[in-house]
């Protein structure tokens, strides 16, 4: 085959397959909420169930000083009958271990563990749910606020279905004030709900949502507990599970208030840490992927491995675009008759704005069941494969390299994140 035959496939690859995958989301999604939440009840509250067996809230700590004291008496104050909660302090250098310790004193429920040393998200979770006295385990972050009723949707899907080993919440934003969070905004409403139902109806699910997730405490005995050598402990735990044969869904009444990046730099190394683990993850998945019995994880897995190789084509795409503003690189670009597209829009981008739009107006439906999503986000979302494609393009080709290399490393530790600004 030519080389001209065969980069004729670079553009067609570059559109089509972020198009065919919002497609695909969209009918997963519109399935999942068909299925599943058009019985649910749409109110806040949830049904009575027939036993309120007890639970145990993990909340990993690190450096969590601002925040650490709201978290956990939002956690003190959900309306379920029979709780711990287990703070664990993993070598915070500021006065964490404090603030917690004092709350001991008004929060009956809270048990608190020290680390004497940072050991890394992994290792603190794996330290709770040792310590942990119940079966069901729901675990979320040191700067995240959980819904008054996500513990009791959690125990409610776990007790009508005995083959789920973990359930992933329903994040959402509340920093909502920069242009960046707002972007964020319009991803998470209309973007990562919608991929989790289609995940769901469709078998494997790629990650849960470590900042708000449930768990039992037999499956992660079965999955090897959460793996201090991955940078997402999240992802891997996820796989793990499903690979030990348990089952993993969406659970959107489980509401979570989180805060992001609403800097690009903070932005940038957040989605950094979730490209690369993920491809870690992927990586050492890949021996699984040659035995029948893991069918089920073939359709996620290759589509993460596609969604690398479209990075790779989109950036030698633009890189190539961007030659042809340099005369004496013109001629060496047609010569090789590599049929380059432009960046700015043309049908191929309209298309994808109108998908785009139609995908974020489904998975807002959807939603507004549980926060009443605003068509203000619809325009926020138009931006999305401007901006959030690209990010994803970029940290997915560096993200590639640095997994590979991080096999061979030992655990990491934590980082404090770029939080944003209420």
């Amino acid at each position: 085959m030519a080389w001209k035959d065969i980069t004729a496939w670079v553009p067609a690859f570059c559109f089509g397959y972020p198009f065919v995958m919002a497609w695909y989301w969209m009918a997963g999604g519109v399935l999942h909420g068909w299925i599943r939440e058009r019985h649910e009840p749409a109110h806040v509250d949830p049904p009575k169930l027939d036993s309120y067996p007890p639970v145990s809230i993990l909340v990993p700590c690190h450096n969590e000083a601002e925040h650490a004291e709201e978290v956990l008496t939002t956690l003190a104050a959900i309306a379920y009958p029979n709780f711990e909660i287990i703070a664990i302090n993993d070598g915070s250098r500021d006065n964490t271990g404090e603030i917690l310790d004092r709350l001991t004193e008004r929060i009956r429920q809270l048990r608190v563990v020290h680390l004497a040393s940072n050991q890394g998200k992994s290792v603190a979770m794996n330290c709770g749910a040792m310590v942990s006295r119940h079966e069901i385990i729901v675990a979320t972050d040191g700067d995240s606020l959980v819904d008054r009723h996500a513990v009791t949707w959690f125990v409610r899907r776990f007790l009508c279905d005995g083959t789920l080993g973990a359930l992933t919440g329903n994040p959402r934003i509340r920093n909502r004030s920069s242009v960046l969070s707002k972007l964020q905004v319009g991803e998470y409403s209309a973007i990562v709900g919608l991929i989790k139902r289609a995940q769901t109806v469709f078998g494997w699910v790629f990650t849960i949502s470590g900042v708000i997730c449930a768990f039992r405490k037999r499956a992660l005995r079965d999955a090897g507990w959460w793996s201090p050598k991955t940078l997402t402990d999240d992802v891997q735990v996820t796989w793990n599970l499903q690979l030990a044969g348990w089952s993993v869904a969406y659970e959107p009444h489980a509401l979570c208030w989180i805060l992001m990046p609403e800097t690009l730099r903070g932005l940038w190394h957040q989605r950094l840490r979730w490209s690369e683990g993920g491809t870690q993850t992927a990586i050492l998945a890949t021996p699984y992927m040659l035995h029948r019995r893991y069918w089920r994880c073939w359709l996620i897995w290759g589509n993460y491995m596609l969604s690398i190789l479209w990075s790779y084509a989109m950036l030698l795409g633009i890189a190539l675009w961007f030659l042809l503003w340099i005369p004496p690189a013109v001629h060496l670009v047609h010569s090789t008759g590599y049929p380059t597209f432009s960046l700015l829009p043309e049908w191929w981008g309209v298309v994808l704005i109108v998908t785009y739009l139609t995908q974020a107006a489904i998975s807002l439906m959807l939603d507004s069941r549980y926060e009443g999503s605003s068509l203000k986000v619809l325009f926020w979302q138009a931006w999305y494969p401007v901006f959030f494609w690209m990010l994803q393009a970029c940290t997915a080709a560096v993200g590639l390299p640095k997994a590979i290399m991080r096999i061979y490393k030992p655990r990491g530790t934590w980082v404090s994140p770029d939080r944003g600004v209420v």
